[in-house]
């Protein structure tokens, strides 16, 4: 999953789609569970989470979450 900053307008929903994976900055902006967070747009999504993830996405009004192909 890429997340671009640029477009995303911090509603925060894919957080609340995909709290296994995301967290939200102080200014609401979608953040990956990870070391070095702050600086990482590109999140590994685990296969069981594959369906969630796909939900979070979709569900991106300002289409600021892709999903990208394994490998």
């Amino acid at each position: 999953m890429w997340i671009d900053w640029t477009a995303c307008d911090a509603r925060g929903w894919c957080a609340e789609l995909l709290p296994e994976l995301l967290t939200r900055d102080p200014d609401g902006y979608p953040l990956a569970h990870a070391p070095g967070a702050e600086t990482t747009r590109t999140i590994t999504v685990p296969a069981p989470l594959a369906g969630h993830a796909r939900r979070a996405a979709d569900a991106c009004p300002r289409l600021a979450l892709r999903l990208l192909p394994d490998g």
